[in-house]
């Protein structure tokens, strides 16, 4: 006999209009020339050179956020680098998909939980469950979740797309893939998620995130501000393109990777902390920055705030590519 569910149609849905937004985003977006404080490491050249390598020898250059890289405002150096062919993929949670929706769809993004948690109104917002309809039209093409969600903002021509990376990813053929967990979205909340649509759609991009995986010998990881997804998806991917690789004679061990973050690791990052120091459990460091490198790869942690971090390593691309 099946447990009882929660019935989603009682669900009272209300208009984003009627939402207090806490990111006014064309007002606080980091554009190329935008003044900014600046922020140096010995390691952003480095990264910036080998991106650039990675590019010109068609090798893998991917980034995997957390949704903070977007909300901190850098929508616009993310794409650039997209146009210019910098970044050959790009990974995000589910909260990136949303945040990235909502401001294509109003320019505006974010709530305060503490608030409308309290009203039972937290993620129930019409406007942004669209995004259920994008994922699930996306399914009956054979789409991936990120390619999807773009095709909606793009090819319904929200008002601010020139800020979405998702649309910019569908526009320009780079893949934007979602990696979802049922359960930690707001749009889960809502009566028209298709659990399996979503399911579908994430795992087809897990599959293409892999398959770009394969290419990393020579390229490039960065893991911008995710402290579960990141790690754990490359981990995956990484254990099945070396798998496939090892059965033809080849090796993924030469690439890059760096842990963009605000935990201060302390200065030796050449072995995993013991599993009675807290940083153990800190995924980013045993896995990206130590396990999968420890066989001819090399990795960087740069500490800081996205809103200064990516801003300085996109500085360092262009001084760089323009030169």
């Amino acid at each position: 006999m099946p447990f009882p569910a929660f019935d989603r149609t009682k669900l009272k849905i209300r208009p984003l209009r009627e939402r207090t937004h806490d990111l006014d985003y064309p007002s606080m977006a980091i554009h190329r020339h935008s003044d900014r404080e600046p922020f140096e490491h010995k390691a952003l050249p480095i990264l910036a050179e080998r991106l650039i390598d990675a590019h010109r020898e068609g090798r893998t250059a991917m980034l995997s956020c957390g949704a903070h890289v977007l909300r901190q405002g850098n929508s616009p150096l993310l794409i650039d680098l997209m146009e210019k062919g910098l970044i050959s993929h790009l990974a995000f949670n589910g909260a990136g998909a949303i945040h990235d929706f909502e401001v294509a769809m109003i320019g505006q993004t974010c709530e305060s939980v503490a608030r409308y948690i309290r009203e039972g109104q937290f993620g129930l917002w019409e406007e942004t469950g669209r995004l259920n309809e994008a994922v699930s039209r996306g399914f009956q093409d054979g789409l991936g979740f990120g390619e999807s969600v773009g095709r909606m903002i793009e090819e319904e021509e929200f008002p601010f797309r020139s800020m979405s990376v998702l649309a910019a990813g569908y526009r320009l053929q780079v893949p934007v893939t979602i990696h979802i967990s049922v359960g930690q979205d707001i749009v889960h909340e809502h009566p028209n998620f298709d659990g399996a649509a979503a399911g579908a759609t994430s795992y087809q991009d897990f599959l293409i995130y892999t398959q770009a995986i394969t290419k990393l010998e020579g390229g490039v990881f960065l893991n911008y501000g995710s402290a579960v997804m990141g790690p754990e998806v490359y981990l995956k991917a990484l254990a099945m393109a070396r798998n496939v690789a090892q059965q033809q004679g080849e090796e993924i061990r030469n690439f890059t990777t760096a842990v963009f973050d605000l935990p201060d690791l302390g200065e030796d990052l050449s072995a995993e902390a013991p599993k009675n120091d807290p940083r153990y459990y800190f995924r980013p460091f045993k896995t990206i920055l130590v396990r999968t490198v420890a066989d001819g790869g090399q990795s960087y942690y740069v500490q800081g705030d996205h809103r200064l971090t990516f801003p300085a390593l996109y500085d360092e691309i262009m001084k760089r590519w323009s030169s």
